[in-house]
């Protein structure tokens, strides 16, 4: 079963999220299309809990979730969806004696794609990371950059059509941040990618939409530009980071 990508590959309407008695998603709305999506917000605002509902590893307390036109309350159609998603969570376990390839090679099987599909995809997804040099190379004998540019090479092995990266860019060095946002841009033209970060400088170079999270709320959804006109007063060193936190001290106001 192949799914066309829809107009709007997330519908989110009226998600709670709660553990406990704490709510951490509190009434999220967003519709999300093709193109790179960033997720900003301060530590505990809910960024990586959003994720992981839209990765189907948990399901929503109350609303309602749609992904690629599929209901992943339905077990077959969230299986359909982890055929075409890409996932990578802030911290990714790994097999320390596994290479490069046999890791990303994993991930291709565990998204089921055609057998005869899958090493042609590995050693694609493995060049995009530009880490052809290591396939052959024990995890256990990466830097932390390198480790985290696998996690992004198993995350993209099936061409997702809906692709979520939880920091992505940690421990990546300035050069290979830059070719990581082209690699975001070049997905983006057929897939919608989602990524949550800190680094206010990643979303003003790769996304063309935002939305800033505070205490589980969306407090602000738009462009990177239309942030950045929302500044005159906040605290920052560029013009994003100052409507950034303009717009985060309104919210608390």
């Amino acid at each position: 079963m192949v799914v066309a990508i829809a107009q709007k590959n997330v519908r989110v309407e009226g998600l709670v999220q709660s553990f406990g008695r704490q709510t951490v998603l509190d009434g999220i709305d967003l519709e999300i299309g093709r193109g790179v999506f960033g997720l900003l917000g301060p530590n505990g605002a809910g960024k990586t809990t959003l994720l992981r509902t839209l990765a189907t590893i948990v399901g929503p307390k109350r609303g309602t979730v749609r992904l690629l036109g599929l209901n992943p309350a339905q077990a077959g159609e969230r299986r359909e969806i982890r055929r075409q998603l890409g996932y990578l969570p802030q911290q990714l376990g790994y097999y320390p004696n596994f290479t490069v390839f046999e890791f990303v090679e994993y991930f291709a099987l565990l998204k089921e794609m055609p057998a005869a599909d899958v090493r042609p995809a590995v050693v694609r997804a493995i060049e995009r990371v530009g880490l052809a040099d290591r396939a052959r190379s024990k995890l256990k004998t990466l830097s932390g950059g390198m480790l985290r540019r696998v996690g992004i090479a198993q995350a993209i092995v099936n061409d997702p059509a809906l692709l979520l990266l939880d920091e992505p860019t940690a421990g990546l060095d300035p050069e290979q941040r830059v070719n990581f946002r082209a690699l975001l841009r070049e997905i983006g033209e057929r897939s919608s990618v989602i990524v949550s970060t800190h680094l206010i400088e990643d979303v003003a170079a790769a996304c063309s939409e935002i939305a800033l999270l505070d205490a589980g709320r969306v407090v602000f959804n738009g462009t990177p530009d239309e942030l950045t006109l929302l500044g005159e007063g906040g605290a920052g060193d560029s013009p994003l980071e100052r409507g950034y936190t303009r717009v985060l001290a309104g919210a608390r106001a």
